[in-house]
Order: structure tokens, then C-alpha cells, then sequence
């Protein structure tokens, strides 16, 4: 069904938090948020968002792009398809991404676009996204609570549990016997029956991963994800692929034929794409059905807020097997006030919305107070 598009918009939003969010790399002091809006010519909306998680000072610059240069390449033209628009305009970037090198943002912005016109074309075709995109029915997807700081994380893992959830995935990366420290109390308070993974966020150089990888293999773990940095020699992530007793996991620092080059590697056992980093919907169900495919666990990365979070849950639904989706145990009123109970955990599990598109629409007036871009909105 064709889309023809009348106005692309972005909203930017910024939620100041109380307990900073914590990874090796770096602290979040606030949750920022930047939502895309696309409007047909029959009024119907779409909506999609984009990654902007760090540096949190660049959400308002992803949201100009989408609104002020991105977005109106759109404007007028015929879209066959959502994953024609998207290979179109991912086409023009290139030279714009070289001229400016802003890889990274420009990306951002395209995978929000995405997210949304995907959005609009499920509402137009009456169909929930995940059954738009060829998924077989589904009630639910199932879930795990990441995003737990190094600083005695079993007392948020406990909350959690209680909440519902039945997987966790803990933060590493601050000194092994920091990281031994916390992997030994998440397993006491949890207990056996929980599903326990490790995301070092690409701390650890060679040899550290793989000093690291045998120290963990008593604790029976789901995956030992971004170990390395993504730019560490292939042959290296091989060996480690080898050497380690958990499965590799990672993704969300990829993008485009990066994902082929290391599928052929036959490295990573779990595959997690950001669809706010790159790809959006389009880029991404090829992945995901490849991972599929190949026997790997599909397992959307997603550490923002609830619009992207509903996406990331029908993509994860569409392409089916035994992966996950990570849900982000701190409070976020930018997921909160979009999703509500829509996100509700029920035995490690959320359910994926009947209705047709996301199966939401955010409140922007409930979220007026934390609005940052559009100024004066």
C-alpha cells in the first residue's frame, strides 16, 4: 500500500534520574528520548524513535536531523514500501555521512524514520507490526531486566523479581573481582532457576576477556556479551569465541554488512541490533531472520524509552526463536507515561499489543513537562 507523507516531525525529550545508570564506559545522569512522528496524506501517523542515549547533550541535534533534514527528503514522494523509503534514503546518506562524519547520528535519525513509517503502514493495512512484517500469531515476548549497576545489583534484581521477571542481565567491566563479586550475589538472591547473563559494554582488552570468560563459566550464563571492543581483529574474537564457555553476544555497535561479516565469523551466539542505532525495522528483520536461521538467539538490544522499546518488541515477535527482549530495570517515565501497562512483566513475559501498528500512541502532553526541542511545545 503506497504512503505518500505530509510532514515528518521529531519531539526530544530529557527525564533527569536519580541513581545515574552505570557502565564501563560511562554514566547516564539523565534519560534523554527523541520520538518521530510521520503523518500521511489521509492523516494517518506513524511512530518511531531514535537512539540518543549517549552523549545525552546530542538528543536535541538526532531530533534536527530528523525534522530539518532527514525527514523532508520524504515529504512528496511515493513509498512503495517502508524498506524501499529506507534503502532510498540510506543511499543519499552515504555521502553526507563521509562529508560530515556523522556516521552515528545520521544513522540514528533514518532508524527512527524507519521505525515510524513502518508504524503508519501497519495501522493503513489494519495489521498489529509484528503480523505486517510476516510473523505467525504471538501473545507475548519474553523478556529480561538489564541496565544493573555495579553497586550491589542483587537489591534491584530482587525488586524485579518480585515484579515479574524471570531473566537478568548484570553490567560488568569494573575489575574481575568486583564483577566475580556481583555474578556470585545476583546467582544467591536469584536463585538456580533464573536466567543470569553478563554484558561487559567492550571493557576488557584480549587477554583480560579470556582470563574473564573461564572465571565465569560456573555460573551458568546465557551469554557474555560485547566482551571486547567491536574494532579488536577478528581473529581475536575467534579465538575468545573458542576459548569461551559462555556464548558471545553483541550487536547494538554494528551496523549494515557489518552484521554479514560477522555472521560469516561464526563468532556471536546471540545477536542483539539496536533498531535506533542502525537499521530501524528494515535493516534489522533480515538479521534477526538470519540469526534465526543459523541457530543463534535473536535478542533486540534496548536500553531508551517505551516507543522504541513497543518497536524492538513486535520485531523480536516477528522473527520468532528463543531470543529475548531486554527491558531496562531502572524507572523511566519516558517508557512509563508512553507504555503504562503495556509493559507490564508477567512470568518473564510482556505482551505484544493486537491492535494495528505499535499498538500505541504517545501522550505528548503528558510528556510536555521533560520536552526539550521543539522549544515552547
Amino acid at each position: 500500500m503506497a504512503i505518500k507523507l505530509v510532514a515528518v516531525e521529531a519531539h526530544c525529550f530529557r527525564v533527569p534520574i536519580k541513581v545515574p545508570l552505570v557502565t564501563s564506559f560511562g554514566i547516564m545522569h539523565s534519560r534523554p528520548a527523541v520520538f518521530v512522528r510521520v503523518v500521511d496524506a489521509d492523516g494517518t501517523e506513524g511512530w518511531g524513535e531514535a537512539w540518543c542515549n549517549w552523549p545525552a547533550v546530542g538528543a536535541e541535534h538526532r531530533a534536527r536531523l530528523v525534522a530539518e533534514d532527514i525527514g523532508p527528503r520524504l515529504i512528496g514522494r511515493t513509498i512503495e514500501t517502508p524498506e524501499a523509503a529506507f534503502r532510498a534514503l540510506d543511499r543519499e546518506l552515504e555521502v553526507l555521512s563521509i562529508q560530515t562524519a556523522e556516521v552515528g547520528p545520521l544513522a540514528q535519525a533514518l532508524a527512527g524514520i524507519d521505525q515510524a513509517v513502518w508504524d503508519l503502514h501497519a495501522r493503513k493495512v489494519n495489521l498489529p507490526l509484528y503480523r505486517a512484517l510476516g510473523g505467525a500469531a504471538v501473545s507475548s515476548v519474553p523478556a529480561y531486566a538489564s541496565g544493573l549497576n555495579p553497586d550491589k545489583p542483587e537489591r534491584l534484581a530482587a525488586e524485579r523479581q518480585k515484579d515479574g521477571h524471570r531473566a537478568f542481565k548484570l553490567k560488568i567491566g569494573f575489575g574481575q573481582e568486583q564483577d566475580l563479586r556481583n555474578i556470585k550475589a545476583l546467582r544467591g538472591t536469584l536463585g538456580l532457576d533464573a536466567a543470569l547473563m553478563v554484558d561487559a559494554n567492550q571493557a576488557y582488552d584480549f587477554a583480560t576477556a579470556c582470563e574473564m570468560a573461564a572465571r565465569i563459566g560456573g555460573f551458568d550464563l546465557g551469554w557474555y556479551e560485547e566482551p571486547m571492543r567491536v574494532d579488536v581483529p577478528m581473529a581475536d574474537w575467534q579465538k575468545l569465541a573458542r576459548k569461551s564457555p559462555v556464548p558471545l553476544a553483541g550487536g547494538e555497535n554494528l551496523r549494515g554488512k557489518d552484521f554479514e561479516v560477522w555472521h560469516d565469523a561464526g563468532v556471536l551466539g546471540v545477536v542483539q541490533p539496536d533498531i535506533s542505532k542502525w537499521g530501524g525495522i528494515s535493516g534489522n528483520l533480515a538479521v534477526g531472520r538470519q540469526a534465526v536461521a543459523a541457530n543463534k538467539r535473536f535478542c533486540p538490544h534496548w536500553l531508551a524509552a517505551g516507543v522504541g522499546l513497543m518497536a524492538s518488541m513486535h520485531l523480536l515477535a516477528a522473527v520468532g526463536g528463543s531470543g529475548l527482549m531486554e527491558f531496562d530495570a531502572n524507572p523511566n517515565p519516558l517508557r512509563e507515561l508512553v507504555g503504562g501497562d503495556l509493559f507490564k512483566i508477567r512470568e518473564g513475559r510482556i505482551a505484544v499489543p493486537q491492535t494495528s501498528g505499535l499498538g500505541l500512541v504517545p501522550d505528548l502532553k503528558a510528556l510536555r513537562s521533560y520536552q526539550t526541542w521543539p522549544a515552547g511545545k
